[in-house]
């Protein structure tokens, strides 16, 4: 499976493409042990969607 792109390859994420995001990651490893690389993949995600709620926050300030 390929790497979900990062926020910088284009417009950001919202909050709700980002869970969605997460949820397909997860859902694709179900039943396996996750790797190194995927729970690396996983923080980056996290992340992402971590700005994502922050700029909505933000935004409806």
């Amino acid at each position: 499976m390929p790497p979900t792109p990062s926020p910088c390859m284009g417009a950001p994420l919202t909050a709700a493409d980002a869970n969605e995001a997460i949820r397909q990651f997860v859902r694709a490893r179900r039943g396996r042990s996750w790797t190194a690389e995927d729970r690396t993949e996983y923080a980056r995600l996290l992340e992402i969607w971590t700005h994502a709620v922050q700029r909505t926050v933000a935004e409806a300030v």
